[in-house]
């Protein structure tokens, strides 16, 4: 009895430290920053109570929420989709054998190692500037513009975009993972009945895929409501042009670091919290039409 009563108390001793870990760094700050989102608290005084004011100022009266939040929703529908495909595309060409094929893995998992660095953020700032790289190339192929790419209202937002399809390197790593476990014998029988690549792309790897599809999409698009770096240093802290790369996170860095609302940010927070909590739930509803499990025969 006292040597399983010395076993128990052992095991909570390995577990104190994620469990202090998981209640002072994780839980009480969710808890936190719930209260402060009712309250008006600018880092320096007290928190005042001000009850539903913030939720009714941010969907009433701020008109850059609204534009931050059309921004994201830009950014994410189109980076995720062009990412994943991208990565998939690679993850095709990566799961043939060849020489060197290791290497050739590494090297396009790079970009995914440091894509969301400060000195890639500046690198691609650069790339894309008036006196950039993309504006050199085109000068050789006869197209003389001296056009910021960054810059322009237009094309700002595309740029980030860009770069965000560029750090494809973990998507495209568990997409050839599920790649290497589809049976070769299926892509044979295929091919005894005449199907060519395209049939055997859209009947037998996107099917079989779809799970490893289903866990990107949801992970990818959470990352992506997440993307602060390469917005804050491209667009010098501002979300210019015109607040055309105004991310939601920018934007709720902005309220609490710049004008110190942090009240009115753990509102920001939570809202951005339920808002992908739905579109996740969309998604996982969805996925009951275009995910294939093999152990529920369908």
């Amino acid at each position: 009895m006292r040597l399983r009563e010395n076993n128990h108390v052992v095991g909570y001793v390995f577990i104190s430290p994620f469990v202090l870990g998981f209640l002072i760094f994780t839980l009480y700050p969710i808890l936190s920053s719930l209260y402060l989102s009712f309250t008006q608290y600018d880092l320096l005084s007290s928190a005042t109570w001000i009850g539903t004011d913030n939720y009714q100022k941010m969907l009433m009266d701020d008109e850059m929420y609204w534009k931050s939040l059309k921004v994201t929703l830009t950014y994410v529908f189109a980076s995720v989709p062009l990412r994943l495909a991208f990565a998939l595309f690679v993850a095709m060409i990566l799961n043939k054998a060849m020489s060197g094929i290791g290497l050739y893995r590494a090297a396009f998992y790079l970009p995914s190692l440091i894509g969301g660095s400060v000195a890639v953020s500046i690198m691609w700032k650069q790339i894309f500037g008036e006196k950039g790289l993309v504006n050199s190339f085109l000068g050789v192929i006869g197209i003389h513009t001296d056009v910021s790419w960054i810059g322009h209202p237009a094309t700002a937002l595309w740029t980030l975009i860009l770069l965000s399809v560029w750090q494809f390197g973990s998507s495209m790593l568990i997409f050839l993972a599920g790649l290497k476990n589809i049976p070769a014998s299926y892509y044979e029988a295929a091919a005894v009945d005449g199907a060519g690549g395209i049939r055997k792309f859209f009947q037998i790897t996107l099917p079989l895929l779809s799970p490893i599809i289903l866990f990107n999409l949801i992970m990818q698009t959470i990352s992506a409501f997440m993307t602060f770096t390469p917005a804050y240093i491209i667009s010098n802290g501002e979300g210019s042009p015109l607040g055309n790369t105004l991310l939601y996170s920018l934007y709720l860095f902005r309220r609490a670091f710049v004008f110190f609302e942090m009240g009115y940010a753990s509102a920001m927070a939570w809202a951005m919290l339920i808002i992908i909590a739905v579109i996740t739930l969309v998604i996982f509803k969805s996925s009951k039409y275009w995910v294939h499990y093999e152990s529920k025969g369908e």
